[in-house]
């Protein structure tokens, strides 16, 4: 009898190479002191711990090179992995920094990659306009968790997003009930995407790469209806009035 590899067309190829853009967090790193490092990075993924488990993570050291504070990056690498997450890239190093990366099998962004947390310069590329036919994804039902859902326009979900869920939208983000999950708007770059919830309890938000966790909305408006927007790099939380 002939197997399944007998039958594959000889012209058939067993894999390719296809172009894809995707949100990675960007760890920023402005103290060369591993312990303080170790300490905070602990306490930030026990605050999220489902979104950074085993989460991939570019760390950027311009800063500290800026500042003339010399890291080594083998430290740190060991230091990321113990806390659970995936070092899949370096920026802003120096040769040096570069090389011990590379020996590690850690590949190199440069400052402006699109894995980027900041948002592209308004004169880096003309602002996009949504195409008229730009399609809306409506739920009607609770996204529960450990549920995903992605949205190539704009997502309306007409219930409850429970904590452990995450919702990602190419646009804007509507919940017209309680957000205790994730919600991930302007996922391909878009900073004018806005987030809106009738009742904000949420584990993290963001808007093209830039994000807040749970500890970063203490004062806000939570429990409550709110829009939430990009203004000049950083997450504004608006409470609807």
């Amino acid at each position: 009898m002939p197997t399944d590899a007998q039958n594959t067309p000889h012209h058939a190829p067993a894999l390719e190479f296809k172009s894809s853009t995707f949100s990675v967090p960007v760890l920023v790193l402005s103290s060369d002191d591993f312990v303080t490092i170790g300490q905070q990075l602990q306490k930030k993924i026990q605050l999220a711990p489902d979104f950074f488990k085993n989460s991939p993570v570019v760390f950027d050291v311009q800063w500290l090179n800026k500042h003339n504070l010399a890291i080594d990056i083998t430290t740190l690498v060991a230091i990321i992995h113990k806390a659970g997450l995936l070092p899949i890239g370096i920026r802003g190093g120096n040769d040096l920094q570069n090389k011990q990366a590379l020996a590690l099998r850690i590949p190199i962004y440069s400052i402006h990659n699109s894995l980027s947390a900041e948002p592209k310069k308004a004169e880096a590329a003309p602002q996009a306009v949504a195409a008229p036919n730009t399609p809306t994804t409506l739920i009607n039902h609770p996204v529960r968790s450990g549920q995903r859902l992605y949205a190539d326009g704009d997502l309306i979900i007409l219930a409850q997003v429970s904590a452990g869920a995450e919702i990602m939208a190419e646009g804007n983000i509507h919940v017209y009930g309680s957000l205790r999950g994730r919600a991930l708007a302007g996922v391909q770059g878009d900073t004018s995407a806005r987030i809106f919830c009738f009742d904000l309890g949420a584990e993290l938000l963001s808007i093209a790469g830039n994000y807040k966790i749970s500890e970063d909305m203490r004062g806000v408006a939570r429990n409550k209806p709110v829009q939430v927007y990009l203004q000049e790099h950083a997450l504004i939380i608006k409470e609807l009035t």
